[in-house]
């Protein structure tokens, strides 16, 4: 037989009244069904109170349904044969309460549902209100959870100075040495860069920087590092090679640049650029050679063959304005002569932007020249004496040989072609100028014909022709 079996009545639930049509479907209890003992308060039905040792022992709100800890709570009703000692009771201690304190294990099932339903939306909303709080309680820990950089304490200054082998340490030592050149004439101005060779006012830059100056058509000025404008004059120049010597005038205590070497260089080697692109005095970029002995044709008073170039390869930022500025190593030494940039679309190498592809000359040629230049006024260049063009497949074809030259002593004849130059590869007319101009007057080189026979040449030494 079940509690709930009307036949016989269940011990722990209350007398139950008929249900009223208003109330039809809901159990009611009626006041009086429960009395309370002897000398304590009456409460209103249905409200669940507490003791006065209740309320000392478990604040209102703090009960929890069974687990209290052993001991610590003593129910003041004790079992009697109204209230037994129940199992299921979810009294305080396993003890079931006295009225009007009596929690039933099983009321009528409606009602069941009823509370329990309550009791749900009751702890939601208790969930809600208590995580509410404590979120209350967080923000108050922690009136803000924004981080802002502003707030944050500016950071003491750099004192320690910058490691060896940086772009810092390298602008550090070279920028000192950079000079901006300015071209004004009649028909328009231009400008262009260059570095210190001497600390008595030589300065390295390119041909077709000073080319206007050079002819008397235009007026050179020299920005040196600290600021100061100087007037300055061409004391020579090469316009095959692209290089030229000028003197800032009355300039004394500058900062010589240190020259590197170019026939040690590595693809992929770090390498720096410092200029004036578009005017803007003292500006650094780095970058990677990305290529060596890159035959290209640059500056000069003609573009054509006689201004090849055997070019350094960077892809260090060079605009216009770059050229006749240091492209340097890591150490701080300067290996090549900014000069030249690749603009497709742009109608001439100085026409455009950069794209990641410049050219600079090789320090050991420019070196050569500047050495002339400064002692004599004057350049010189190498040469073997026969005009060359394009083999059909591969290679410099020779087109005729000029008589008492290197090319006719070492037995080139017309119709020829030439594919290396001792191990460098020569796949047309231009590499077999550049390869050639890169090198010293008097050095013997090794040729080598497409029918694989070899031959033996000294280079020679002719005067610049400048028009």
């Amino acid at each position: 037989m079940s509690d709930n079996d009307p036949a016989e009545p269940n011990p722990w639930s209350p007398r139950s009244a008929p249900e009223t049509p208003q109330d039809a479907g809901q159990q009611q209890y009626r006041p009086g069904d429960f009395q309370p003992a002897a000398g304590e308060p009456q409460y209103p039905k249905g409200e669940y109170q507490q003791t006065p040792a209740e309320q000392q022992q478990y604040p209102q709100g703090a009960q929890q349904f069974g687990g209290e800890p052993p001991g610590e709570y003593q129910p003041e009703y004790q079992p009697t044969a109204e209230y037994p000692r129940h199992p299921a009771s979810m009294g305080y201690g396993g003890y079931a309460t006295a009225p009007p304190y009596a929690i039933y294990p099983q009321p009528p099932r409606r009602s069941s549902r009823k509370l329990f339903a309550g009791m749900t939306a009751i702890a939601l909303l208790v969930g809600g209100v208590a995580g509410g709080f404590g979120g209350y309680l967080a923000a108050e820990q922690n009136p803000t959870s924004t981080v802002n950089a502003l707030d944050a304490p500016r950071p003491a200054k750099q004192t320690g100075s910058a490691s060896d082998g940086t772009v810092e340490t390298v602008s550090d030592a070279v920028l000192p040495s950079v000079v901006q050149l300015q071209i004004m004439g009649s028909s328009g101005s231009g400008e262009g860069s260059g570095f210190v060779l001497t600390d008595d006012g030589y300065i390295l830059t390119n041909n077709h920087v000073v080319e206007a100056a050079a002819s008397g058509a235009a007026e050179l000025r020299v920005v040196l590092a600290d600021g100061k404008r100087v007037s300055g004059e061409v004391v020579g120049r090469d316009p095959n090679s692209d290089v030229a010597v000028v003197k800032a005038n009355g300039a004394a205590g500058l900062d010589p640049v240190e020259l590197g070497r170019s026939d040690d260089l590595n693809v992929g080697q770090s390498v720096v650029a410092i200029g004036s692109p578009f005017e803007l005095s003292g500006t650094v970029t780095s970058g990677i050679i990305s290529s060596l002995d890159r035959p290209v044709r640059a500056g000069g008073n003609r573009g054509d063959q006689a201004t090849v170039l055997n070019a350094v390869q960077t892809d260090a930022a060079i605009n216009p304005g770059n050229s006749g500025g240091p492209l340097v190593d890591l150490s701080g030494r300067v290996i090549g002569i900014n000069s030249a940039i690749y603009s497709p679309g742009a109608g001439g190498q100085s026409g455009a932007g950069n794209v990641g592809i410049g050219f600079a000359i090789p320090i050991d040629q420019a070196r050569r020249t500047a050495d002339e230049i400064i002692e004599t006024g004057k350049a010189s260049e190498t040469y073997i004496g026969a005009r060359v063009r394009d083999a059909r497949d591969t290679g410099a074809l020779i087109a005729d040989v000029e008589s008492d030259t290197p090319a006719e002593k070492a037995g080139l004849k017309s119709g020829d072609v030439i594919i290396k130059l001792n191990d460098r590869p020569i796949s047309g007319a231009d590499e077999l100028v550049a390869a050639i101009r890169s090198r010293t007057a008097g050095e013997e080189v090794t040729l080598t014909l497409s029918g694989g026979k070899t031959l033996r040449a000294t280079l020679g030494s002719k005067p610049v022709s400048v028009n």
